[in-house]
Parts: C-alpha cells; sequence; structure tokens
C-alpha cells in the first residue's frame, strides 16, 4: 500500500536567500558599515570617554590610519553641514525628477531617436547621483582635489575591479551610435526572442511575447541577431486527404492565398507563396505556404493564414484528413 505525499516547495523566504548577492553591493555595504564604525569610535569624537581610553584609541588608531584628529579638522560635522547636505539632496532629487519629467516628454519619431534617448535616460540617473555625492562631500569640508591628486594607485585598482562596468558602458554606446539595433526591434540572443524595450548604460532589456523581460549586461550583447532588419517568413502547412486531387488543390489553396493581401493589408504585403508538398505524413499531404510579413506579425500571419485556409477549404469540399482509428472485429 502506498501513499501519495506531496512534495515539500520551498519557502518564499528560502527562495531569495537563495539568491546570489551582487558582489557590488557586497561591496558597498561593507563600506558603509566600515565607515560607520570609524566614525563612531573616533576617539576625537569620543568626549565621554575617560582620558586613558582615548589615549589608547588614538594610539591604536594612529598606528593605522596616522594623526586622527585630523579627521575632525578637515570634516566638518555640525548643523550647518548637515543643512548643506539635506538641501543638495532634496535639489539633486528635484533636478532628477524634473529632468525625467522632460524626457518623458519627448516622442522619437524614429528607433534611432529612442535609443538614444533611452541611453540619455539611463546616463542621466548615473550623472545626478555622481554630482550629488562630489558637492555633499565638497559640503562637509572635503577637499576634493587634494583626493583626486592622490588616488593614482585607488584609481588603478578601482579600474581592474570595474573592468566589466567599463566594458558595459563603452558597449552600450557603441550599440547605440553603430546603430546594430534600437529600441523597438526584434532581436535574437541566445535562443530568447523578443523587442528591445530599453538601452541603458549597463544593461539592455528585451521584453519576449509573454512579458518576461530579459536583462542583458551591454557587454555581453554578441552573435546578437537582428530580425527587424528585414521582412521575416510566415510558415503555414496545410494537411490534405491522399484521396484529394493534389493538382486542382493547390489551385484551390492559391486562390485563397492571393485574396489574403486585399483582407488583411496591414499584415500581407504580398499573397503567401506556395513552396509545394512538405511532406507526406501517415495520413496527409502536407502542403507549405510562406509570408514575407514583418517579424512582430510573424505569429499573427502564420494564425491568419491557417484559418483563411480552412475556411477556404470547407467552403470548397476540400478534406482536412484527421487521424481516425479502425477496429476490425473477427466473425464469431
Amino acid at each position: 500500500m502506498s501513499t501519495n505525499q506531496a512534495t515539500p516547495q520551498p519557502a518564499a523566504g528560502a527562495e531569495k536567500k537563495n539568491r546570489k548577492t551582487s558582489p557590488w553591493k557586497k561591496i558597498i555595504i561593507l563600506a558603509v558599515i566600515l565607515v560607520v564604525f570609524l566614525l563612531l569610535t573616533n576617539p576625537s569624537l569620543m568626549f565621554f570617554l575617560p582620558e586613558a581610553w582615548r589615549d589608547s584609541m588614538k594610539e591604536a588608531y594612529g598606528g593605522l590610519f596616522g594623526d586622527v584628529d585630523q579627521v575632525t579638522k578637515v570634516i566638518h560635522f555640525n548643523w550647518i553641514s548637515i543643512f548643506k547636505v539635506i538641501v543638495i539632496v532634496l535639489f539633486m532629487m528635484i533636478l532628477k525628477a524634473l529632468l525625467k519629467l522632460l524626457l518623458e516628454k519627448i516622442k522619437p519619431k524614429t528607433p534611432k531617436g529612442a535609443s538614444v534617448l533611452s541611453m540619455v535616460k539611463s546616463f542621466s540617473g548615473y550623472a545626478i547621483a555622481l554630482i550629488m555625492l562630489i558637492w555633499c562631500l565638497s559640503a562637509i569640508g572635503i577637499n576634493l582635489s587634494t583626493i583626486f591628486a592622490s588616488i593614482g594607485i585607488v584609481a588603478l585598482i578601482i579600474g581592474f575591479a570595474a573592468e566589466s562596468l567599463i566594458e558595459d558602458v563603452v558597449t552600450g554606446l557603441f550599440l547605440v551610435f553603430e546603430d546594430e539595433f534600437n529600441v523597438g526591434d526584434i532581436i535574437e540572443y541566445n535562443g530568447f526572442r523578443g523587442t528591445v524595450i530599453n538601452i541603458g548604460v549597463r544593461v539592455t532589456s528585451i521584453q519576449d511575447p509573454g512579458g518576461n523581460i530579459k536583462l542583458v549586461n551591454n557587454s555581453d550583447l554578441r552573435n546578437v541577431l537582428n530580425r527587424s532588419r528585414t521582412n521575416s517568413n510566415a510558415i503555414c502547412d496545410i494537411p490534405i486527404s491522399y484521396a484529394a486531387n493534389l493538382a486542382e488543390t493547390e489551385e484551390i489553396l492559391k486562390g485563397i492565398a492571393a485574396g489574403m493581401p486585399a483582407k488583411y493589408p496591414g499584415l500581407f504585403h504580398m499573397p503567401p507563396q506556395y513552396l509545394g508538398v512538405q511532406a507526406l505524413d501517415a495520413s496527409s499531404v502536407n502542403l507549405r505556404f510562406i509570408a514575407k510579413v514583418n517579424e512582430s506579425d510573424i505569429y499573427t500571419a502564420a494564425r491568419t493564414m491557417f484559418r483563411e485556409f480552412k475556411i477556404g477549404m470547407d467552403e470548397a469540399g476540400v478534406e482536412i484528413p484527421f487521424q481516425q482509428v479502425v477496429i476490425h472485429q473477427g466473425d464469431k
């Protein structure tokens, strides 16, 4: 005797834990924790501790960072600097919202224009964040010119660490200005077929007919097939019975195909082309038709052809075969 037991499904929380955290996110979180810890344990700010403890902390910090008293002399933590930072952040947030509103009002007339607008939207967000960071650092008294002059080695290290990010940005610019594909184009990448809905500084968004969106790093977009550059073939295989007259049926189907452009002018630019007998199946002869259509209409065109051929064959009395089971009964 067997008992059916349902397979336990992982909880939603467990699925979230299994998701990999971005390396950059981990680095940023750890850096923020380190900065907060150093500020909170700065001996110059910990006036409530006994003098001996503060001297010990100064020695520890001095061994790591040199004269820590210079930190409070350079960075001004007071109500004035806090006021400046709050005003800067609010101003830049308003500027970002206004810029986003203005960019959304722009309606490009060409796919190229849509691609450039998509790139500008993405780039503007990063630019505003960078300007806000530099402005805030300047407001609290950090001499940025001195920092920029002394970060040669650090910049080199960051450059190697951010190699993939830089590659994404550069590739994104080439994608837009070399016109490899644009927003609205239908492309195929690693078997995923969809419409390009956004080209950003780092990633490109592709949406398939089911509404699923695939985010691909710009540097990974190699060997992409742009299916919007030329017309595509909508394929329709029509099965007919072996008992049907092949020549007469071909003429009937050609006549049905000839009337499709007039009936569906926005879908068919010319009548579907008859290619001939595609296969001899177990119970049918399959005849193939193809239609040159826009890539975005390829599935709609195929469904429309099947419908029109079915209606036309019913009216002409052409049998469409279906599988049947024949049972022979022996004499009793």
